[in-house]
């Protein structure tokens, strides 16, 4: 009996326009994304140094010997598909690389930047910025590895435009990439190289709202706490200085989640942050993959990971992986290798669950909470996507006099008037409802009272 006075009394709050507040819960992937898109960042790690190495020169006449021996391939009948023949180019150059190239007693003196991308968020209105160990403390093999790559990189496209002129055709992005990942290591086996004066620079790109547009901010990140790349505890802790009610996202109280759950992932995926066919200007606008939770496993340091079916590739790593209330269960951190293929195995990937972040930031002394003005905005949201654009609207314009910059703020506070204008605004047409079948109780009310009267006469 209780149950049903609760829903009528619920029933006539809503067709009355009165919306109550309510605890988290499921909403929307759209409302998902307005609501937890503008908190997350790109964090970039650039390296710069200068380089001492040796130049390096291909024996031109065995590398034309390597390629004529795969055409002879298509010769004798074989026919080999363009990956197939890119495949025992590269295995040929990895297995014997001295074969192919050498190094000369002329060296090069570059300086170079090279640069290491990834995802994070903030967890506070006052910058503190969570992400993985392994974006900002990348180890000494990598960093050689991508200033060899960078200093080769003219010889390296020389190289694959040669390859490309011999064999007729046209590599795709990926067997480039590919060709050159395979020259930058040939180039670190038979070259020496003196990396002096490296320094290590990490940073923050999140969207900011300008004159109703959106538009990128960098900025200095520092490090706070870190733990250790996989396998170790994959977290680190940054501070963005010198701002105010940032947007946050809010970490689950929950201990672990559940096999099934739905998650949703925002982050920025390589293969979309580096399209060349994409404006540069959307290149921080976060990727929003779904999927569920697919078992709970535990990784070789004893403690918990949660496994998932949401796609994440390099770039992701840091990215928040939220449930479908909106709540950070995970930090997304690493993938599976396909044995097979010697690539990353989609659908199968990992993050760190949000207890282990909690860790890290109580050890610090921080307390991880949603900043006045992402409260005013979520609520705003909420009222939004339910069709209430005068409560919205207030509540967009409580954001603003916090953070005028919130991002997407604009686009909100001219969709809610918008739709203010044209009538939508379901509290008026609650009230004029209302206001009409008050009207229409009044006049029948009245034709009763006039024929109860004829009658009497």
């Amino acid at each position: 009996m209780l149950n049903k006075t609760g829903r009528r009394i619920g029933w006539l709050l809503l067709w009355l326009g009165i919306v109550p507040e309510m605890a988290a819960q499921a909403v929307s992937a759209e409302q998902n994304y307005a609501s937890n898109s503008p908190g997350v960042a790109m964090v970039q790690t650039v390296f710069s140094a200068t380089v001492y190495v040796n130049k390096v020169v291909m024996n031109e006449r065995r590398f034309e010997q390597l390629v004529d021996s795969v055409k002879r391939l298509d010769s004798s009948g074989e026919m080999l598909s363009a990956p197939a023949k890119l495949d025992l180019v590269v295995k040929a150059l990895y297995n014997n690389p001295t074969r192919y190239f050498s190094a000369t007693t002329e060296y090069y003196r570059q300086k170079h930047r090279i640069y290491a991308s990834g995802t994070g968020f903030f967890v506070t209105g006052d910058g503190f910025l969570v992400t993985n160990c392994h974006i900002i403390d990348r180890d000494s093999q990598f960093v050689r590895r991508k200033f060899i790559q960078s200093t080769f990189q003219e010889v390296t496209e020389a190289n694959i435009r040669s390859l490309e002129n011999s064999w007729q055709m046209t590599l795709t992005d990926e067997q480039r990439m590919q060709l050159a990942n395979a020259y930058s290591v040939i180039y670190s086996q038979v070259s020496s190289m003196i990396i002096f004066d490296l320094k290590r620079e990490i940073y923050a790109q999140f969207r900011v709202d300008e004159d109703g547009k959106v538009v990128t901010r960098r900025m200095p990140a520092a490090v706070i706490i870190k733990g250790q790349p996989m396998p170790g505890k994959d977290v680190a802790i940054l501070k963005v200085d010198s701002v105010q009610q940032m947007p946050t996202l809010g970490l689950t109280r929950d201990s672990l989640v559940r096999i099934g759950e739905p998650v949703l992932v925002y982050g920025y995926p390589e293969p979309v942050t580096s399209n060349t066919y994409l404006a540069r200007e959307t290149s921080v606008e976060p990727s929003l993959t779904a999927g569920v939770v697919s078992a709970i496993k535990k990784s070789i340091g004893g403690w918990p990971v949660i496994q998932m079916d949401a796609v994440i590739t390099h770039g992701s790593s840091g990215s928040p992986v939220c449930n479908n209330r909106g709540q950070v269960i995970g930090l997304a951190t690493f993938g599976s290798i396909d044995q097979t293929a010697s690539n990353l195995a989609s659908g199968f990937n990992f993050s760190i669950p949000s207890f282990m972040i909690r860790q890290y930031l109580d050890s610090v002394e921080v307390q991880p909470a949603m900043s006045d003005a992402t409260r005013s905005f979520n609520r705003g949201l909420d009222y939004f996507f339910r069709g209430f654009y005068n409560k919205a609207l207030r509540r967009f314009e409580v954001v603003k006099k916090l953070n005028e910059h919130y991002p997407e703020l604009g686009y909100y506070l001219q969709e809610s008037r918008k739709r203010i204008d044209a009538g939508q605004d379901k509290e008026a047409m609650n009230r004029k409802t209302m206001f009409r079948m008050l009207a229409l109780l009044l006049v029948a009310g009245g034709v009763v009272v006039f024929y109860r009267w004829k009658s009497k006469k």
